[in-house]
């Protein structure tokens, strides 16, 4: 079966060829084309723009898909295209393009959740077994923070999720105010890693909601907890670099902190066999190697499933993966597909 799957979700145009012979997956393309340069400049998405570049570069991105699989159009059994979350007039983009690809070539098309996507991109790599069920599952982007039950394949449970804004989305606030560049993720990452020596400077942020009983996230707080922290500073000492990075350092690890210790927790409540991280947030060194840490000395009978770090952020392979095991929604009838920008898991 070759499967095509496409995401325009947000500011990434991503096409995928996925060849699946039995239990066994083959990546025959996976073309991501980042819209990184067109929105740098206004340090953060503006919806109109990412549109206007989604439409200008999908039938490119595709077209240089099916080159790199070397099959033609008409070999692609299953079309499956991201419905939601995301940004509106983003997924409308990818939707009308696999629906005239459908029509074109008389496939099915599944609908399919980019949040699940992100989730079932892990089984890419270690195919589904129910020793690994129930799970834990933690998705952690710019645009949502949730930690979801997973019973099997398709039976979720919203455990938990960010009441304002995602982690990725705080990282985003937090590097534009300290002005270290976009996107804030992979900027927050970067100067974590640089050293500061003998500083007399000292940063302390709060953990939000980490001793709630709930499984909820809150780090708008945490955002604001860094501007009254910048505001208070003397303008020499905001421009330092050795303050930018004592903050770098501070905000990453009070992220890192309260994802941890909520989603061990909820694993450990629901008697759960693995805790599975998907999103773009995950492609953060420093959480992936503390999640190991903690995941191996706290929950040492549980299996920690994370996706490679370029699977991580928006891809046409995760979509491709969760359309596949979702093959059963398959549909002609194309009237019923549209874009649900705030679907839920």
């Amino acid at each position: 079966m070759i499967v095509l799957g496409i995401d325009t979700s947000c500011d990434d145009t991503c096409v995928a060829v996925l060849e699946v012979r039995g239990s066994r997956f083959d990546v025959r393309s996976n073309i991501v084309s980042s819209q990184i340069k067109v929105h740098k400049k206004y340090g953060g998405i503006f919806p109109t723009l990412a549109k206007r570049e989604h439409k200008k570069n999908l039938p490119i991105v595709f077209k240089n898909a099916i080159r790199e699989a070397k099959i033609k159009e008409n070999q692609i059994d299953l079309v499956s295209v991201t419905i939601g979350p995301g940004l509106e007039p983003c997924l409308w983009v990818g939707i009308n393009f696999a629906k005239d690809l459908a029509k074109k070539s008389n496939i099915p098309i599944v609908p399919v959740n980019h949040i699940e996507a992100h989730i079932l991109i892990n089984f890419f790599l270690i195919p589904p077994s129910n020793f690994l069920l129930p799970s834990i599952c933690l998705v952690v982007s710019g645009g949502h923070t949730q930690l979801i039950l997973m019973e099997k394949i398709g039976n979720y449970k919203l455990i938990g999720e960010t009441r304002d804004d995602a982690a990725g989305e705080c990282f985003d606030k937090v590097a534009r105010l300290l002005e270290l560049g976009y996107p804030g993720g992979p900027a927050i990452e970067r100067f974590s890693k640089l050293d500061v020596r003998s500083s007399k400077l000292e940063v302390k942020l709060p953990r939000p909601m980490i001793k709630q009983k709930n499984y909820d996230f809150s780090f708008a707080g945490l955002k604001t907890a860094v501007l009254y922290d910048f505001l208070k500073r003397p303008e020499k000492i905001r421009k330092s670099k050795e303050y930018k990075i004592l903050v770098a350092k501070e905000v990453q690890q009070a992220v890192i902190d309260v994802l941890i210790l909520k989603t061990i927790r909820a694993a450990k409540e629901f008697g759960a066999r693995s805790i599975i991280l998907g999103g773009g947030v995950v492609a953060n060194e420093e959480l992936r190697k503390q999640f190991i840490e903690n995941s191996k000395h706290q929950i040492p009978n549980s299996k920690l499933l994370m996706p490679p770090k370029e699977l991580c952020t928006d891809n046409g392979l995760m979509i491709a993966v969760c359309g596949y095991f979702n093959r059963e929604k398959a549909t002609k009838d194309f009237d019923k597909i549209v874009a649900e920008p705030n679907l839920r898991i």
